[in-house]
Formats: structure tokens, sequence, C-alpha cells
């Protein structure tokens, strides 16, 4: 009857060796966690600045193909469909960009396109607030010079 009873409490786990796989667990997450913690705000931030880059491919294409930037009024939407099709004749029927669809960035908030003929053109996203006027990790934004205008 004693074997018995010694065999049925060794089948689990005593509290002192609950409490220090706890602890090894705690410090683990104390070690893990905080170099996990706004990597998915960096990731988002090199996401925006590559489709940005690529919305400026699809521009500078644009402009190729009929001597002109959109105007900020026609915006990025002019990638995905002609805006002025009695004087852009040589419009890509395929449009600027793939699958024709302006991407979001990666907050879901549409970016904003600002053509200024002597300043280039922005790309502007409000990243994470999605509200205008923030800085640093609330703004990313990509500059790009133009050709000036004659």
């Amino acid at each position: 009857m004693q074997e018995n009873k010694n065999k049925k409490m060794k089948k689990g786990f005593s509290l002192m060796e609950l409490m220090v796989v706890i602890v090894i667990l705690g410090l683990l997450m104390a070690v893990v966690l905080p170099n996990l913690t706004g990597k998915s705000e960096e990731a988002k931030r090199k996401l925006s600045c590559v489709q940005m880059k690529n919305l400026v491919n699809s521009l500078k294409m644009f402009k190729v193909d009929n001597g002109r930037y959109p105007s900020t009024a026609e915006g990025l939407t002019a990638l995905t469909a002609n805006p002025a099709p009695d004087s852009l004749l040589s419009y890509s029927t395929a449009g600027y960009l793939e699958d024709s669809k302006i991407p979001l960035d990666p907050w879901n908030n549409p970016y904003i396109y600002i053509y200024g003929q002597a300043n280039g053109l922005d790309i502007v996203s409000f990243a994470s607030d999605g509200a205008e006027g923030g800085t640093g990790e609330n703004s990313v934004r990509w500059h790009a010079f133009t050709d000036p205008v004659i």
C-alpha cells in the first residue's frame, strides 16, 4: 500500500520545479520581448519606403510616356486611369501600377502625392497616427527632385 502512495506522488511536478520554470520563462521574456517590440513599426516604415520608391518609379514612367508628371489634383489615380484622355495620347493602356491598384501605406492610410514644379514631388504617409503634421515615427516622407520645368 505504501508503494502505491509513492508512485502516485511522483507523477506530478513539485511546486519548486514549477517556480523555477516560471522564473526562467520570465527571464527569457524580459530579454527577448524588448528586442521584438518596435520591430513591427520599423518593418512598416521600411515597407512604406519601398512602396513610395515604387510609386516614384511609376510616376517617372508616366512622365516618360506623357512628358509631364501628374498634377497634385490628378494625384496618384493618374497612375491607374488616364486623367486627360484628350491630351495624354501616349498614356499606357495598362496603367503604371501592377494590378492597377494604388497601394495603401502599411497603416492602411492612402499615400499623399504632392507635385510642385520647382520642388519636385513628394509622397507622404502619415504613418501610425494617420494625421497630418506628424514627425519622427508618425510621418514618412519620400522627396524626389524632378527635372526643372522650363
